[in-house]
């Protein structure tokens, strides 16, 4: 008989309130695939317990019973029980030191472990992700922040002032529909002139951005090529948003002037690269960080930059969106992650100083690190549609086999991190953080 799956309670922060599977999927697969589940108790779910209950799960701390168990963040080290394999956001493949212990404890308890984050198709893109929403709630954030400064700090008043913190709207439909009124009375009225052209970046066309997209879409927009920004200021509108997406070879250029931008290139050997962002970076009003970063690849903004420019009259970047939040990463100035209630602070390049809240002399930087939290019954939903349909295949696998003899499709097999306490081939380079 097939043990239950478990499914650990969410704890890390207040506003952690996802899940990874929600009721409707349990119930499918105990009804459809006689698979049973156990989910820890919770205050906080975005899913009641009584709702997990009505499904056919049972509700108990106990998980001991379960041979698979599932989560979305990072779990506390004395959590893991022997030979159990593991699904949730490990946050280690790029060695980051925080998880380090986690990981070791994994290995010492001979844990498998699946990363959700590794679950991709034949072409690299990621299948089971929360970016979607990431992007979505880090665009509303950002414009948030965007209108309360130019009010209360700028005496600018635009449709944005009225715009609230994602996690201040009950679901997404809402947010939405209160989105589109503002951007019928954008067009309808226009704002200050001296915003305009008001441009908007992106960096990116991942998940990410395209959630961040999806809200900016609902104003309305003209659409940019990176090269034609310039023409948004030869007669500029102050009834529209002009919008912009950036891609890798619009951003960064071969340092040797004689060598063409060739994109794998620039994804196997970054050094050979140097940022050209600042070309763009005078033109923008806002900008949206939607990249993947590490310290391998050049940055979009820097803090010396910053410092050149910002007294220049040319300057008109008012806020950062950095939903990607590298710390002193891709955008320098991000020096720590916010939360959902505080999610700005303003940066002074020229004090070097920073202030929270959206006043202050310098740029505003929009910075939550969890972002899909703010609207945790949507994002669980659309996760839990992609995930459930990998559970049957999941569970009834041998993990006690060799790892070439182990049977799971190829998606979930290649996110495999630990396999009976062991680095798989493709992750052994963690051992050099370890």
């Amino acid at each position: 008989m097939t043990s239950p799956i478990g499914i650990r309670r969410e704890d890390k922060n207040k506003w952690e309130r996802r899940v990874p599977l929600t009721p409707a999927h349990v119930k499918e697969l105990k009804d459809h695939h006689q698979i049973k589940t156990v989910i820890q108790p919770s205050t906080i779910r975005c899913f009641s317990n009584e709702s997990y209950e009505k499904a056919g799960a049972m509700v108990q701390e106990d998980l001991s019973d379960c041979n698979v168990i599932f989560a979305v963040k990072e779990i506390p080290k004395q959590f893991f029980m022997l030979n159990r394999t593991y699904m949730f956001f490990a946050h280690v493949i790029k060695g980051q030191t925080y998880n380090m212990p986690m990981l070791q404890t994994m290995m010492q308890k001979q844990c498998t472990l699946i990363d959700y984050e590794k679950i991709v198709d034949e072409n690299n893109r990621r299948l089971i992700f929360f970016g979607r929403h990431a992007g979505i709630a880090g665009m509303v954030d950002t414009l948030w922040a965007f209108g309360q400064r130019l009010q209360h700090h700028h005496g600018i008043p635009t449709p944005f002032s009225q715009i609230k913190k994602t996690y201040q709207y009950p679901d997404l439909l809402t947010l939405k529909s209160h989105l589109t009124d503002l951007g019928k009375q954008l067009q309808r009225k226009g704002i200050d002139k001296r915003l305009t052209p008001l441009i908007v970046g992106f960096s990116g066309y991942g998940n990410v951005s395209k959630g961040a997209q999806e809200i900016i879409d609902l104003f309305p927009l003209v659409e940019l090529q990176p090269k034609q920004i310039q023409t948004a200021f030869d007669d500029p509108s102050n009834k529209c948003i002009y919008k912009v997406v950036f891609k890798e070879e619009d951003m960064v250029r071969p340092k040797d002037p004689m060598q063409q931008f060739k994109l794998q290139e620039y994804f196997n050997h970054p050094e050979l690269f140097e940022s050209k962002f600042s070309e763009y970076l005078l033109s923008l009003s806002i900008l949206m960080n939607c990249i993947y970063w590490d310290d391998r690849y050049p940055r979009l903004l820097t803090t010396s930059y910053l410092k050149d420019v910002f007294q220049s009259n040319t300057f008109r970047l008012t806020i950062v969106g950095d939903i990607s939040v590298d710390v002193n990463g891709a955008i320098q100035p991000t020096y720590k992650v916010t939360t959902p209630d505080k999610p700005v602070y303003v940066y002074d390049p020229d004090k070097e100083t920073y202030t929270d809240g959206y006043k202050g002399e310098g740029l505003a930087i929009m910075a939550v690190d969890n972002l899909p939290c703010e609207l945790p019954k949507d994002a669980s939903k659309a996760f839990s549609e992609i995930l459930w349909h990998f559970i049957p295949d999941i569970v009834h696998a041998d993990y006690t086999v060799p790892f070439e003899d182990l049977m799971l499709p190829p998606e979930i097999k290649n996110a495999i991190i630990l396999y009976q306490g062991k680095l798989t081939t493709p992750y052994q380079y963690i051992n050099n953080f370890l």
